[in-house]
C-alpha cells in the first residue's frame, strides 16, 4: 500500500498562495500566524504562506518538548527567515502554564484516560497561544492538518489544533504533503521524521497511535465509497481497512458542524 503523489506540486503551490493571499487581502488582516511543531505539516503550511508576502509568525509552543521535535521546527524556521523577510519567529514555553493548569483539575480517573485528556489540553493550550498571536498582530490563524486526519481518521483535537481560520493543506493527502514539501524544500531532517502529534511528551508516532501508516489510511480512505471489506483484499488491508472504519466513525462529532438543536416553530 505504498503510495507515490502525483501531485503538480508547482501548480497546486501556486494555487494554494493566491488562495491564501485573496483570503487574507478580503479579511483585511495583516498576514498569518502557524505553530511549528517540527513536523512536514506545519513546515509546508508556513512556506505556503511565507509566499504570500505578508506577515507570518512563527511560534514555538514547547510543553515537554522533545529536544529532536524543538531542534527540527527552529531549523526549519530558520531557514524560513533566511529566505523570506516577512517571516519572524516567537518562542512561547508553555509547560509552566500547562503544569499549573494540572494543580488545580482533578486526576481521578484511568491513566490512560488522563494521559489522552492531557494530551488534549496541550493542544487547545496551544490553540489559545496562537489567537492570542492573532490578536495582537492581526493575523489569521492558519491550520496544518492534512485531508487524511481532517476528514479521513480525524486525528486532531477539537478546539485543539482543529481550532483555526483557514485550512491550506486539508485538501491534500499526507503523501502529497510530503511531495510539496520535497518541492518546497523544507529541511531534510523533517521529510525524514516519522510523523509525531508531540502531545504525549514521548516518541510516539502516529503509526504507533493509528495502528496504521498515512500510506495504508490514505489507501483506506479511497476505498472506504462503499463502507464495506472486500473480498478481495488481504489481512493486513482488512485491518487497516477496519482501523480506519472505527475512527473515521467515532471521530465524526470533530468533521460534521456542531449540531444546533432546531426549535418547531410552533413553539415560538
Amino acid at each position: 500500500m505504498s503510495k507515490k503523489s502525483t501531485l503538480q506540486v508547482e501548480k497546486v503551490n501556486e494555487y494554494i498562495v493566491n488562495w491564501l493571499k485573496a483570503y487574507a487581502t478580503n479579511a483585511k488582516v495583516n498576514g498569518f500566524v502557524i505553530g511549528i511543531s517540527g513536523g512536514v505539516d506545519s513546515a509546508v503550511t508556513s512556506s505556503l504562506c511565507a509566499q504570500t508576502g505578508l506577515k507570518v509568525v512563527c511560534v514555538t509552543m514547547p510543553i515537554h518538548q522533545a529536544e529532536s521535535h524543538v531542534s527540527r521546527a527552529k531549523e526549519h524556521i530558520d531557514q524560513l527567515m533566511q529566505r523570506f523577510p516577512n517571516v519572524s519567529k516567537a518562542e512561547s514555553d508553555l509547560t509552566p502554564i500547562f503544569e499549573s493548569f494540572k494543580k488545580v483539575l482533578p486526576n481521578d480517573t484511568t491513566e490512560s484516560q488522563l494521559n489522552l485528556t492531557l494530551a488534549n489540553t496541550r493542544a487547545r493550550i496551544r490553540m489559545t497561544t496562537l489567537y492570542y498571536y492573532g490578536g495582537i498582530y492581526g493575523l489569521l490563524v492558519a491550520g496544518t492538518g492534512n485531508k487524511v486526519e481532517d476528514f479521513g481518521v480525524g486525528f486532531y483535537t477539537k478546539y485543539g489544533d482543529g481550532g483555526v481560520d483557514i485550512s491550506p493543506i486539508a485538501d491534500l493527502m499526507k503523501s502529497e504533503v510530503f511531495a510539496l514539501g520535497d518541492f518546497l524544500q523544507i529541511p531534510q531532517s523533517i521529510l525524514n521524521a516519522a510523523p509525531t502529534d508531540g502531545l504525549f511528551g514521548d516518541d510516539r508516532t502516529d503509526e504507533d497511535q493509528l495502528g496504521a501508516t498515512y500510506d495504508e489510511l490514505e489507501w483506506a480512505m479511497q476505498q472506504n465509497e462503499n463502507g464495506k471489506i472486500s473480498t478481495d483484499f488481504s489481512e493486513r488491508e482488512k485491518t487497516v481497512f477496519e482501523i480506519y472504519h472505527r475512527l473515521n466513525t467515532i471521530n465524526q462529532h470533530k468533521m460534521q458542524p456542531i449540531p444546533v438543536c432546531i426549535i418547531p416553530k410552533s413553539y415560538k
